[in-house]
Formats: structure tokens, C-alpha cells, sequence
């Protein structure tokens, strides 16, 4: 039985083109540490642990795959194949066919109707990340998408989620997906005058002990600040991406919960994801 009930985040990896680079990036970012894949199954999947416990992997990116540098957030099912039938038979297409991964367990790649790009996972001897909501590990996902009608009809046709829609006083559009009572994702839509460039995604959020150290971190490893920090429903957040462009969000407590009292904080004007500031 899964340690992760279907429809769960249970696993993240990133896709670069010089994992080394990666591995320094999270490693000090995190506080991650890395152990290369068996040999028998290529050598090149290098899972990272925080506390000596999976949390995540990266991933080299291949000569012949066309697609940026990004997170790839896993969704737990007991039968993949079914899965997989349901990702087709709701308008979603599947990027690669369900993959036995010798005994640790199997995986697909999909996108919805609205070209989000997701992945699932059916545990073997490997169900999933063993730490999650600590600092240096994955926290929560947003799907992020033009066209939120596909996403809300074809995710819960997939998966076992219930929907409730969020007020947003500011005109936004926000959905959490629950699975048994416990809010497991969220669905945003793109804002209008999101660039074109930027494609339908997922946001990884990771959690750390204070968003806005993180966010220096992250310049000072060579990454980038794409959007905040700023201060909303899940803490103190930013988007940043790594060296190598893979997008992902920190996400910490609130400016004034993480700071003595008497700093002041800066504030920012919000910028769209994709455009480095």
C-alpha cells in the first residue's frame, strides 16, 4: 500500500543541462546532499536527501530534448495504468507511456488539455519523498495555467480531488484541490499580461526558514529573482530560478514572523514570472 494517497505530491526532480552545476546550486541553497542512481539503470539520476532522507533528484537533460530546464512535480496513484487511461480519455495527452523503474516503482508524463506538464508516480520499494514541510524540502505546488476550465475538469477527473475556489479580493482566480479533507494543490490562472514566453507550469514551492535570505542565496549562487518576495496565502514567497533557468518558489514564514522585531522590510513591486529583476 502507498504511503502517499492517490493524487498526492510525493515526489520533485529537476531536468538540467549540467546537473553538477545543480547539485552546487540546491546543495548549499538547501543544504542538500546527492547519491548518484544505480548502475544498472543508467547512473545519471542523482537523488538528493535533506537529513539523510529523500526529498527530491536531478536529473540530466538529454541532447535531444527540446524542453527548458524545470521542476517536475509527481502525483501519487496505486495503478498508473488506469491513470494513464484517464489522462487520455479527459483530453490530456502523455508525454511518455507508463515506465517500470526496475523494483522502485513506475512513472508517466502527461500534460493536461491546457499543456501543463505533470508527472505520476506508483511506488514500488521507492514511494516518495520522507520529508516534506521543513525547510529544504518541497512544501506546496501551484498549477499555473491560460486556460483554468481545462485544468479544473480534467485534474479532478484524474485524480480523486475535491475543488473549492478561494475569495480573491483582487479579481484573482485561485482553486485548492483536497484529497480526503487535506488541501494537497492549488490552480492559478495566468494573469493576462503574463508574457507569452512563459509556458503553463507548475510552481514547486520549497520551504525555508526565511524568504528573503534565501532569496540573496540564490543571487549569490549565480540564480535569479523573478518575482516578490511578498507576503500572501502561503507565508513570505518568491520566484527565483537557478543558474541553469529551472523556475521554482521559496516560500518562508511572513516578513514580520521572520524577523526581530524593528527591521523593516523592503517592499517590491510584483513582477510577472519569466522576467529576471
Amino acid at each position: 500500500m502507498s504511503d502517499f494517497p492517490e493524487g498526492t505530491p510525493c515526489w520533485v526532480d529537476v531536468t538540467l543541462p549540467d546537473p553538477r552545476e545543480g547539485k552546487r546550486f540546491y546543495g548549499e541553497l538547501f543544504g542538500w546532499t546527492f547519491a548518484e542512481g544505480a548502475a544498472e539503470h543508467g547512473g545519471f539520476y542523482s537523488q538528493a536527501f535533506s537529513c539523510g532522507e529523500p526529498v527530491g533528484a536531478v536529473v540530466p537533460q538529454l541532447p535531444w530534448q527540446e524542453e527548458p530546464p524545470a521542476w517536475t512535480l509527481y502525483f501519487a496513484t496505486p495503478d498508473i495504468k488506469a491513470t494513464a487511461d484517464r489522462v487520455l480519455d479527459h483530453g490530456g495527452s502523455l508525454l511518455m507511456e507508463p515506465l517500470e523503474i526496475g523494483q522502485f516503482g513506475s512513472m508517466l508524463l502527461a500534460r493536461d488539455p491546457g499543456d501543463v506538464p505533470f508527472a505520476v508516480w506508483q511506488g514500488g520499494q521507492q514511494q516518495g519523498f520522507r520529508r516534506r514541510g521543513e525547510p529544504g524540502t518541497f512544501r506546496w505546488a501551484e498549477i499555473v495555467t491560460r486556460d483554468p476550465d481545462a485544468a479544473d475538469a480534467f485534474f479532478p477527473a484524474v485524480f480523486p480531488f475535491e475543488a473549492k475556489r478561494l475569495p480573491e479580493p483582487r479579481g484573482g482566480d485561485h482553486m485548492l484541490w483536497h484529497v480526503a479533507g487535506s488541501p494537497v494543490a492549488g490552480r492559478l490562472r495566468m494573469p493576462p499580461d503574463t508574457p507569452d514566453e512563459v509556458p503553463p507550469h507548475i510552481a514547486v514551492h520549497f520551504a525555508v526558514t526565511d524568504c528573503d535570505r534565501a532569496v540573496a542565496t540564490v543571487r549569490r549562487l549565480g540564480g535569479r529573482l523573478l518575482d516578490g518576495p511578498s507576503d500572501g496565502p502561503h507565508g513570505r514567497t518568491a520566484s527565483v530560478a537557478d543558474p541553469l533557468g529551472a523556475a521554482f518558489v521559496v516560500a518562508g514564514p511572513r516578513a514580520a514572523a521572520a524577523r526581530p522585531p524593528g527591521r523593516g522590510t523592503r517592499r517590491r513591486a510584483a513582477g510577472m514570472p519569466g522576467s529576471a529583476r
